[in-house]
C-alpha cells in the first residue's frame, strides 16, 4: 500500500509527464501529441495535489534548443561508428564520401520526428526545475486555514 510518505522516484516521474509537486497528476490536456496544435497545452492545476502548473512565460522553448541540440550529438555518437565500421576505403576520409551530408540529413530527420515529444519535455523540465516536491500541499493547508 502507497503511504502519504511515499516518495514517486523523479526520472519516471519526469518521463510519464507527471505534476513536479505530487509525481502523481497528469499534466497536459492530452494524453496523446496528437493534434499537434494541443501537444503542449498544460492543464490549470493538477487533478491531484492542485498544484498550478500554468504560471510560467517561458514555456520551456530554450530547454527545447537544448534537448535538440543533445540529440544532434547523440546522433553523432552513433553515427560515427556506423561510418566507420560500413566505410568502404580505410584510406577514405570523412568529407570524401559526403557523410557529413548524411549525418545532418538523418539528425534533421530525427529531431523533426521527436519535435512533439522534445516540446513536451521541454516544457516538463521546465515545470520540474520551478517547483518543488510537495510545494502544493504546503499550499494547500494554508489556503485552507
Amino acid at each position: 500500500m502507497i503511504t502519504s510518505e511515499h516518495k514517486p522516484s523523479l526520472l519516471p516521474a519526469i518521463l510519464t509527464m507527471k505534476c513536479p509537486s505530487c509525481r502523481k497528476g497528469f499534466v497536459f490536456k492530452n494524453k496523446s501529441m496528437f493534434p499537434l496544435g494541443e501537444t503542449v497545452n498544460l492543464k490549470e492545476h493538477c487533478e491531484v495535489c492542485g498544484q498550478k502548473l500554468t504560471s510560467e512565460k517561458n514555456n520551456g522553448a530554450g530547454m527545447n534548443y537544448v534537448l535538440t541540440v543533445v540529440i544532434f550529438f547523440l546522433n553523432l555518437a552513433w553515427y560515427c561508428p556506423l561510418y566507420i565500421s560500413l566505410k568502404k576505403n580505410p584510406n577514405e576520409n570523412w568529407y570524401e564520401n559526403n557523410s557529413v551530408e548524411w549525418y545532418l540529413a538523418s539528425s534533421t530527420f530525427i529531431v523533426i520526428i521527436l519535435q512533439p515529444w522534445l516540446w513536451r519535455m521541454s516544457r516538463m523540465l521546465y515545470l520540474y526545475l520551478y517547483t518543488q516536491f510537495g510545494a502544493s500541499a504546503e499550499a494547500t493547508v494554508e489556503n485552507k486555514g
